[in-house]
């Protein structure tokens, strides 16, 4: 359904709510449809009273309804899970609009895993003349201390897309299975192709690592989570004292490395109903089998490990050797079987129409689907997005509105691959970049009382504003962003934004200006497993909710900073010198000769930041425009951002859009900051960085014209003249 569709079946249900969908003039009241006088307060005053409403009861109550059962995208429980949702808004007096697609999803069917010791003396002499098979545990243990890990709806542990395959072969550790890491492998000699490799989560997505095995020859990939990395030398486990992994703890999680998130059959298209697709046979997903586990059964394998020591930095927190190969005589069997099928998930939409700019949307969101109970991943994220909901609602209902429209979207399938939200912005991408003013991300939010905050860099001052009002949970006395600048020291106090999340469509498909709100520190773990229940999330995080009352609060206070102003809170000399900055990073890592070349961009970037200083302090003076140069600035302002989104896309990836954000190609997770000069400065492709360079300045140039549109609107001198 079309957004301006969906904003109009909202105003019906809230017609004593809705405002007229002009800007309003300076001084003059907003009526809704019966006349009645709305109250628009501005934007410190609107982010008080909403903040105040904030309740760490309503979000446990949220987080009880959330986690009752396991809700796998495209399960019975997801559907349940939609219908929750949908129910919860309403609840609040909001419509709530939910969306559906079809998208290709994984399913387990059976696996297996097992030692295969054909030792003299291994065992006792079997039919088949093997020795010594030792079955291995692919599921977690059922917790007396926690009786919801017994749910039956709860699966083994299984990675989504993976091969399905029957393979016995030996095994050959491969420390986190990053590219660099085959690299030492076949610099010592050791042989991966036809072998099992076993690999420990960390410093890469998981489907790199499956996808760099294949490359290496692999039959097969164990993938398991090292105590070193979340495990008993971290702290004490669950439930035994601690919130970190136990043995037998296990990370699930989809392998999905396709060079575009969303529906891996239908790149760029919404995913509707009819869509022709790509025939999943033709898709370049994995082909070998791969199956996680928890630390037990990956020491079982390790024991009987011989040969070379692994180097040093490879070596985990298991109290045994660290070696390369497994013994002669000795195998593992790994069989995996998986369905891929064409199912159904939706996104859950509701919105507050805007009483002053309703064409203009600022959108919260955080995914609904989980690998399990999830009351970590997504939970701790999706009860700050229904709590942020419940204030506006509140507000709503007593007369104080938003001036711009807040949309609140619950994400379906995120975790096969962002694939609610880029649907979505697929399907929505005009309406996006015409009235698109921020995206809120709240995937997995509230995990602690340390914030952290990722953002475009035109929001950072904005962003600086809002969180200076909300207490930090990581010491009363400070704010959140006196917290975040303790925290950074030197470093920079915003982090950039890359892969691994519902942002991506926004920023690096569409150029919609984003911001991720998120905190950590809490003492351990539960990460995509059967532990990830609420006991967990109370015991270890807190019962008080204190985390998720920060995120909420700065949730709250974004979106009222973004949604009040009469333009765009966007602040240009924060976009120029966010690309500068990034741009500086990567000159100082380049050699001498790609150096020469992307010092051409320089100049201009300083020529758009002095327009973009004056700019900047010009608009908050505009305040008797009329309406033609207020449409000037606006638009001006939009058309700067979405400069740097150019419709060819990324070299190799041209679902990538953005020339100043992606996902790493090698990672997944991490971002790549002006990706078309940084893919062909790691290349080495003097060639390419020569195209990237035209193609930014370009870019460049485009920003230059869409600031004049704006020094036009405000009567600034234009420059030059």
């Amino acid at each position: 359904m079309p957004m301006h569709v969906l904003l109009l079946a909202a105003a019906a249900a809230m017609a004593a709510m809705q405002a007229a969908p002009t800007l309003t003039p300076p001084g003059s009241s907003p009526h809704d449809a019966a006349g009645r006088p709305v109250q628009v307060p501005e934007a410190t005053a609107f982010t008080k009273a909403a903040m105040d409403l904030v309740s760490s009861a309503d979000l446990s109550r949220w987080h009880d309804m959330l986690c009752v059962e396991p809700h796998v995208a495209g399960t019975p429980g997801d559907v349940r899970q939609v219908e929750r949702l949908r129910q919860a808004f309403e609840s609040m007096g909001l419509t709530a609009h939910v969306e559906g697609f079809k998208c290709l999803l994984s399913r387990p069917v059976s696996a297996q895993l097992e030692i295969v010791d054909e030792r003299p003396g291994a065992g006792e002499e079997l039919p088949q003349g093997r020795r010594g098979v030792v079955p291995l545990p692919i599921d977690e243990r059922n917790l007396l201390e926690d009786p919801a890990t017994a749910h039956p709806d709860l699966s083994w542990g299984w990675n989504a897309y993976s091969g399905s395959g029957d393979v016995t072969a030996p095994v050959v550790y491969a420390n986190y299975a990053t590219r660099e890491d085959f690299a030492t492998l076949a610099s010592l000699g050791v042989q991966v192709e036809g072998k099992i490799v076993l690999a420990r989560y960390g410093r890469c997505f998981r489907g790199y690592k499956a996808r760099f095995a294949q490359e290496a020859g692999a039959a097969g990939l164990i993938l398991y989570s090292d105590p070193a990395d979340v495990g008993f030398t971290r702290g004490k486990v669950w439930p035994e004292g601690g919130g970190w992994a136990n043995d037998a703890c296990i990370q699930r999680g989809t392998l999905n490395t396709l060079p575009y998130p969303g529906d891996p059959g239908t790149p760029g298209i919404y995913a509707s109903e009819n869509v022709l697709r790509e025939a999943p046979e033709r898709l370049d997903l994995p082909r070998i089998p791969v199956q996680p586990v928890g630390y037990a059964a990956a020491s079982a394998i390790l024991a009987r490990f011989e040969g070379p020591d692994a180097p040093e930095a490879w070596k985990g927190g298991l109290s045994m050797p660290y070696r390369l190969s497994m013994a002669q005589g000795c195998r593992v069997h790994l069989k995996v079987e998986q369905e891929r099928f064409i199912g159904s998930s939706a996104n859950v939409i509701a919105t507050i129409p805007g009483a002053v700019h309703p064409e203009r949307f600022v959108i919260l969101g955080c995914h609904h689907d989980a690998w399990g109970l999830g009351a970590a991943d997504p939970g701790a994220g999706t009860i700050c997005l229904l709590e942020a909901a419940r204030c506006f609602a509140a507000l709503a209902a007593q007369g104080i509105r938003p001036a711009s429209t807040l949309v609140f979207a619950a994400w379906g399938a995120e975790e096969f691959g962002i694939i609610g939200s880029t649907e979505w912005v697929e399907g929505h991408a005009a309406e996006l970049q015409r009235s698109g003013a921020v995206y809120i991300n709240l995937d997995m939010a509230a995990m602690g009382p340390n914030p952290s905050l990722a953002l475009s860099p035109e929001l950072g001052g904005m962003v600086s504003r809002a969180i200076s009002q909300v207490p930090s949970a990581a010491a009363p006395a400070e704010t959140v962003l006196q917290s975040l600048q303790r925290q950074a020291g030197d470093r920079p106090v915003f982090g950039a934004l890359g892969g691994g999340s519902d942002h991506i469509g926004f920023v690096c498909r569409v150029g919609v200006p984003s911001v991720a709100i998120s905190a950590h520190g809490a003492p351990g773990t539960s990460y995509h497993s059967n532990y990830d229940t609420v006991q967990w999330y109370r015991s270890i995080v807190g019962a008080d909710y204190a985390s998720a009352v920060m995120v909420t609060r700065s949730a709250i206070a974004v979106a009222a900073a973004m949604s009040q102003p009469r333009f765009p809170a966007w602040r240009m000399q924060d976009l120029v010198r966010g690309i500068t900055a990034h741009l500086d990073t990567l000159m100082a890592r380049a050699d001498e000769s790609q150096r020469r070349q992307m010092a051409v961009l320089q100049p201009g970037l300083q020529e758009l930041l002095v327009r973009a200083e004056r700019i900047d302090a010009a608009i908050p003076l505009a305040t008797s425009l009329d309406d033609q140069n207020a449409t000037r600035v606006e638009r001006g302002l939009r058309n700067a951002v979405l400069a740097f989104v150019d419709e060819q896309g990324l070299d190799g990836r041209p679902w990538f859009r953005s020339l100043v954000a992606a996902s790493h190609r090698d990672d997944g997770y991490a971002a790549c900051m002006l990706p078309l000069l940084t893919e062909a400065v790691m290349d080495q492709d003097a060639e390419r960085l020569r195209r990237a360079v035209e193609r930014m300045e370009r870019a460049q140039q485009r920003c230059g014209n869409a600031l004049r549109l704006v020094e036009v609107g405000l009567g600034l001198p234009l420059s030059g003249s």
